[in-house]
C-alpha cells in the first residue's frame, strides 16, 4: 500500500510504479504532483494507493503523522513498524476516508449540492452497484474477525474427529511421533479404519489462501490460525488463474450461510482473474479533483438544520445556499440572536486547507457577500410579508431602522492527534475580521464580522458516514451554544470589539420622540429588541453621543 498526499511532489518514477496512466497526477519534469484525491488499485501492478487531502500536512515536507511525506509513502510497508500499535491509523484511517468517498457518492446521486459554475469532478469507474477492490479486502478481513471463532472450531471439529477408531499398526508404521522428556509419543497425523471426508476443507483452504496472501501483501496484520492449510506462492497464482473453474464444482456442497458466503467472497476475488470475462477490470479507482467540496458537504451534515420554507418570489433560504452571483453559502442555520431573544440567521464557511493554514483576504471578502445575500432576503420577505410572516427571524427594527447582528464564521480541518476519532475539538483560531462602512455604526447591515475555528478533521470524517441524527443532534447543539458563547464573549470585550452597550431608562412610549429626535447621531448605533429594549452600541472613537447617554445604563455583559 502507498499512501501519497494531495498537491505533493513526487518522483515521476514512483508515481509511474502505481498508476497506470497520468489522470491522477501532472507531471512536471522529472516530478509529479498529486492532483486527486481518493482511492486507486492496479490489478496489473498490484498496487493499492491512497491519496489523502493536503490537511494532512503539516509544515514544510512533514506530516501531520510525525514523519516525512516521503516516509509516509512506503510507512506500512516497513516491516520494523509493521506491529507497532502506533501505526494501527493507518487501517483505521483507510477505513474511513474511503467510506467517506462512497457517502459523498450517494449523496451527490441523491442531491444536487454542486454549484452548475462548478465542475464536479468525482471520477470513478465504479458503477452504483460495482464493488472496488478495497472494497473486497475489506468483506474479506471483516468477515474472518466476525466469523473466525465459528470457522475455527469446525475445522477443529474435524480434525479432533479423524482421531476416532484410530488403525494404531498403519499410524505407527507411517508417522512420526513427537516425543518430550521421555513423555509417551504423541501422533499429529492419525490413520482412521473409517476416513470421514471433510466437504469444507476445500472451500476453507481457498478463502484462508486468499485471507494469508492479503493479509501479507497489504500488511493487515490479521492473526490466522496455523491449522488451516494455505496455498502460497506460485501455486496461489495459479489458483488465481482457475479458481473460479474449481469454485463451480464445489458450489452444490454448500447450504450454510457462513460456508455460502464465504464461497461468495472467494468467488468475487477469484473474478479478477477470470479471463474469460470480458469486463475484467485492469484499475478501479474513487478520485475527485475537488475534494473541497467533499469538505464542505462533511461539515454541513453536522451544522446545517432543515430550513424553513418561507420564499420570496418563489426564492427560499434553502435555495439561497446557492446564490445568483454563482456562489454557494456553506452552511446556514438560525440561531438565538446575540443581543434579545430572537433568531438570527448563523453563516459558515468550510476552509480546506493544509492544518495550519489560514484564510486570506478574498474568502473574507465573499463570506460578506454571503452574509448581505442573506439580510437582504430576509428584508425582502419583511418588506413584501411583515415581520409576522418571518416568525422569530428578526433581522430589521422597524423603529431605529437598525439591522441586528449577523454571525459569521470560518470553520477550518485540522489534526493534533492522529488517533482522535471520538472529539470535535472545536476550537477559536486567530482574531475575528471585521468588516464596515461605518466602524461607529454597529447596527448597519454593512457592518460585519466573521469568526474563525478549526475542528478536528478526523472527527468529521467518521462522523459522516457513523453519525446518526441523534448523535448529529448533540453536536449541533453544543457547538451552537458554543459559537453564540464566543460571539458574546467578543461583543462585552470593548477593548477587542469596539464597543460598549447601553440600555435605555426612558418609558417605551418615549423610545419613538427620542429616536426621531436624534435620528441623525444615533443611525447604526441603536437597535430596538424584541422585548422592547432600546440599546446604544457606543464606539470608542463616537464622541457624539455622549450627550444622549444621560438617560441610558451601562450594560456591564450581554447574555
Amino acid at each position: 500500500m502507498k499512501i501519497l498526499i494531495e498537491k505533493e511532489i513526487y518522483p515521476i518514477e514512483l508515481l509511474e510504479e502505481v498508476f497506470d496512466d497520468p489522470k491522477f497526477y501532472k507531471q512536471n519534469g522529472l516530478d509529479g504532483t498529486i492532483t486527486s484525491v481518493g482511492y486507486y488499485h492496479s490489478f496489473e501492478k498490484n498496487s493499492l494507493v491512497f491519496m489523502l487531502p493536503k490537511v494532512f500536512m503539516a509544515e514544510d515536507e512533514e506530516t501531520v503523522f510525525d514523519c516525512t511525506k516521503e516516509e509516509l509513502v512506503d510507512l506500512i510497508n516497513n516491516e520494523s513498524i509493521k506491529h507497532k500499535t502506533q501505526y494501527n491509523w493507518v487501517r483505521q484511517l483507510s477505513v474511513h476516508f474511503y467510506n467517506s468517498l462512497i457517502e459523498f457518492r450517494k449523496r451527490y446521486n441523491q442531491t444536487s449540492i454542486i454549484l452548475d459554475t462548478e465542475t464536479f469532478e468525482l471520477n470513478t469507474n465504479l458503477g452504483d452497484k460495482e464493488y472496488s477492490f478495497l472494497d473486497l479486502l475489506l468483506s474479506f478481513v471483516n468477515f474472518y474477525k466476525k466469523n473466525k471463532h465459528q470457522i475455527l472450531f469446525k475445522h477443529i471439529e474435524f480434525v479432533s474427529n479423524q482421531a476416532k477408531k484410530p488403525k494404531w499398526e498403519k499410524t505407527i508404521r507411517k508417522s512420526l511421533p513427537i516425543v518430550t522428556n521421555g513423555k509417551a509419543p504423541i501422533y499429529i497425523e492419525i490413520t482412521n479404519k473409517k476416513k470421514i471426508i471433510n466437504t469444507e476443507e476445500e472451500l476453507l483452504t481457498y478463502f484462508f489462501s486468499i485471507l494469508n496472501h492479503l493479509n501479507k501483501e497489504y500488511k493487515l496484520n490479521l492473526k490466522i490460525d496455523k491449522s488451516f492449510n494455505f496455498i502460497s506462492g506460485q501455486q496461489f497464482e495459479n489458483l488465481c488463474q482457475n479458481g473460479s473453474s474449481k469454485l463451480r464444482k464445489i458450489k452444490h456442497r454448500y447450504f450454510n450461510d457462513t460456508l455460502r458466503r464465504m464461497y461468495v467472497l472467494c468467488e468475487m476475488y477469484f473474478s479478477q482473474f477470470d479471463k474469460s470475462s470480458s469486463k475484467r477490470k485492469r484499475e478501479d479507482f474513487l478520485a475527485i479533483y475537488n475534494y473541497n467540496l467533499v469538505f464542505e458537504d462533511m461539515v454541513d451534515k453536522l451544522f446545517s438544520d432543515k430550513l424553513n420554507m418561507l420564499d420570496v418570489d418563489g426564492i427560499t433560504i434553502d435555495k439561497l445556499k446557492k446564490n445568483d452571483d454563482g456562489k454557494i453559502i456553506d452552511h446556514i442555520y438560525d440561531y438565538k440572536s446575540l443581543i434579545d431573544t430572537s433568531n438570527i440567521f448563523y453563516i459558515g464557511d468550510s476552509k480546506y486547507y493544509k492544518s495550519d493554514s489560514s484564510a486570506g483576504k478574498l474568502s473574507k471578502y465573499k463570506q460578506f457577500t454571503y452574509s448581505k445575500n442573506v439580510i437582504q432576503f430576509n428584508i425582502d420577505l419583511l418588506n413584501k410579508r411583515g415581520q409576522q410572516h418571518l416568525g422569530n427571524l428578526r433581522y430589521r427594527d422597524k423603529l431605529t431602522e437598525g439591522y441586528n447582528i449577523s454571525p459569521n464564521f470560518f470553520i477550518y480541518g485540522y489534526i493534533d492527534d492522529i488517533d482522535n476519532y471520538d472529539e470535535h475539538s472545536v476550537k477559536k483560531k486567530g482574531n475575528p475580521q471585521p468588516s464596515c462602512h461605518f466602524e461607529e455604526r454597529l447596527f448597519d447591515r454593512d457592518t460585519l464580522f466573521v469568526h474563525q475555528y478549526k475542528i478536528n478533521f478526523l472527527f468529521v470524517l467518521k462522523a459522516y458516514t457513523h453519525f446518526n441524527e441523534f448523535e448529529i443532534q448533540v453536536f449541533r447543539d453544543d457547538v451552537k451554544k458554543r459559537f453564540r458563547k464566543h460571539f458574546l464573549e467578543f461583543l462585552n470585550n470593548q477593548h477587542e470589539c469596539g464597543f460598549e452597550f447601553y440600555e435605555c431608562n426612558k418609558t417605551l412610549h418615549e423610545y419613538k420622540s427620542f429616536v426621531e429626535d436624534n435620528f441623525k447621531k444615533l443611525n447604526g448605533k441603536c437597535f430596538c429588541t424584541i422585548d422592547n429594549r432600546l440599546l446604544i452600541a457606543k464606539h470608542h472613537n463616537d464622541k457624539e453621543l455622549d450627550a444622549l447617554l444621560e438617560d441610558f445604563i451601562k450594560i456591564d455583559q450581554l447574555t
